[in-house]
């Protein structure tokens, strides 16, 4: 399950690439109308500008604007950014890696290799499904 950090700056990052063509976005602007809480965003946003996927622009007209096209920025960045490893178990992480307890032989592990097989399958989709895929997704079903 994703959690409500991820969530919101995945909403975050949507409602930004909405408005690019008008100007950056100021944070009050983004937690408005994106029902977050407006301290609970700042971080968020601070995190995604040091992630380099959104940069920041100060002064009156100021605010946030994505560092790269909405194409070029997909959910499995996101997610790792804020949730760390897109796995079930942690046998199967490559960066978070823990044997799991209870399992002797994990070569020989059917759970493990069968998670393995999900976890590859979804961060693949993850990789593939970028935001700009979702604003297509929303403009289809309005």
């Amino acid at each position: 399950m994703l959690s409500k950090k991820t969530k919101y700056a995945i909403n975050a990052l949507i409602y930004i690439a909405k408005h690019k063509n008008q100007h950056p976005v100021m944070s009050s602007e983004i937690s408005e109308h994106q029902n977050i809480p407006k301290k609970f965003l700042e971080r968020i946003l601070l995190d995604l500008k040091q992630a380099k996927i959104l940069d920041s622009k100060r002064g009156r007209h100021g605010g946030y604007f994505l560092s790269k096209a909405a194409d070029q920025i997909n959910l499995a960045e996101v997610m790792r950014l804020f949730d760390g490893a897109i796995a079930f178990l942690p046998c199967v992480t490559h960066d978070y890696y823990e044997p799991c307890e209870e399992c002797q032989y994990e070569e020989q592990c059917g759970i493990r290799h069968a998670f393995m097989e999900l976890k590859h399958m979804t961060v693949k989709f993850l990789k593939t499904c970028t935001l700009k895929d979702i604003l297509t997704r929303e403009y289809l079903l309005s």
